[in-house]
């Protein structure tokens, strides 16, 4: 997934003193993101879907073998941290590594502090979609991520001239029917819907100019 931009070129003379976020800024915004990306997830899981990303493999993973979800999203990530310093940086890679800390240990433990007897497939693959779509929001304005394979497609782009989207979409493709074995076909057709409002959240409430504080 592509990590948009923050630009505020609609607000050009504010953008130039709108103050930084503080340490406490960051630390709730990681909480807060984190943890609402966790319940949306939480949805998913319950559902028995799936997604792209590393989440996805960790999902598949999960699926195969019955490994602890929350582990396997962090283990899977590890490799990309060294990209992503070198990349984005030493705060960004920081954050980046705190919030999947976060993200493994609320997948773990959230399941312990609710209860889902009864959950419509349609509503997880919509509200699990637009509550990992708010947190992502949460965590892209405050320079965080939840890893991925966005640091490895940008630098194959760079090194090998594959395009960055066509690279992830067919990444994203290959997680997908690699479920097919743990997700049958109409859950696999709601796991592509919750994909899908997830990214639409982005692109409707993450845009250049909406937001000017970093």
């Amino acid at each position: 997934m592509s990590t948009p931009t923050c630009a505020a070129h609609e607000q050009p003379d504010t953008a130039l003193t709108a103050p930084r976020h503080t340490w406490f800024d960051d630390a709730q915004a990681l909480l807060t993101g984190t943890l609402i990306v966790a319940l949306g997830l939480v949805l998913l899981k319950h559902a028995g879907f799936v997604t792209g990303g590393t989440v996805g493999l960790a999902f598949v993973a999960h699926y195969a073998t019955g490994w602890p979800f929350g582990a396997l999203v962090f283990a899977i990530n590890l490799p990309f941290y060294a990209l992503a310093w070198v990349r984005m940086g030493a705060a960004f890679t920081l954050k980046t590594i705190l919030a999947v800390a976060l993200l493994a240990t609320f997948t773990e433990a959230m399941p312990h502090w609710i209860g889902l007897q009864h959950l419509n497939p349609l509503f997880a693959a919509v509200g699990g979609g637009l509550l990992i779509g708010v947190g992502f929001i949460i965590l892209f304005r405050h320079r965080a991520s939840l890893g991925g394979f966005n640091t490895l497609v940008l630098w194959l782009q760079e090194r090998l001239g594959w395009r960055a989207g066509v690279t992830q979409l067919v990444i994203d493709a290959g997680i997908l029917l690699a479920a097919l074995p743990w997700v049958d076909p109409p859950r696999l057709a709601l796991s592509v819907l919750a994909a899908a409002v997830m990214n639409l959240t982005l692109a409707i409430n993450h845009k250049p100019g909406r937001y000017v504080a970093y």
